[in-house]
């Protein structure tokens, strides 16, 4: 196998401060992207630690016990829950090699490009490195330098933005 036409995600961020939006933005980014035909990933950071299982299950029950990793699948889907001293995004970008888009949701202090979301309601400023930053989607009038402004309901331009990236 010639691994340099191995075929690579595109890999960006949808980023911006706690309840902005991210979450909305990257489910419609999902939809029209699989529309396209695009296959999808997403990446979901999570700023706090998190039970990705519950208890009396029996995947619950081996971490209990002590597992480091247990995979959980099925027919149709698999779930890996892993124990990390310190994770990287390369350690999850692994499992999303067969994706032709790879959404990572949060990420904001990243070098990877992203979008950034800014909603009026919880902030009016940028908290991403410009230098990142593919365009920012907002419902909040500003003029950034070199950075696409584009509005909360424009996925159009988003995608747009994506694909020629």
């Amino acid at each position: 196998m010639d691994i340099t036409k191995e075929k690579k995600p595109k890999v960006f961020a949808v980023s911006g401060i706690k309840n902005s939006g991210k979450t909305t933005l990257v489910e419609k980014l999902v939809t029209r992207l699989t529309a396209l035909g695009y296959k999808v990933g997403v990446i979901k950071h999570d700023g706090h630690e998190f039970v990705a299982d519950h208890e009396g299950t029996d995947s619950y029950r081996h971490k209990a016990a002590g597992a480091k990793s247990v995979i959980v699948y099925s027919n149709s889907k698999m779930m890996l829950i892993k124990d990390y001293e310190k994770p990287d995004i390369l350690d999850m970008l692994q499992y999303q090699q067969d994706m032709d888009i790879v959404i990572v949701e949060g990420m904001k202090y990243s070098s990877l490009p992203k979008i950034e979301i800014i909603r009026s309601a919880v902030s009016k400023t940028s908290v991403c490195d410009p230098s990142t930053l593919m365009a920012i989607v907002t419902d909040v009038p500003l003029k950034e330098a070199n950075i696409p402004v584009i509005g909360l309901n424009d996925i159009d331009s988003v995608l747009k933005i994506i694909l020629n990236k």
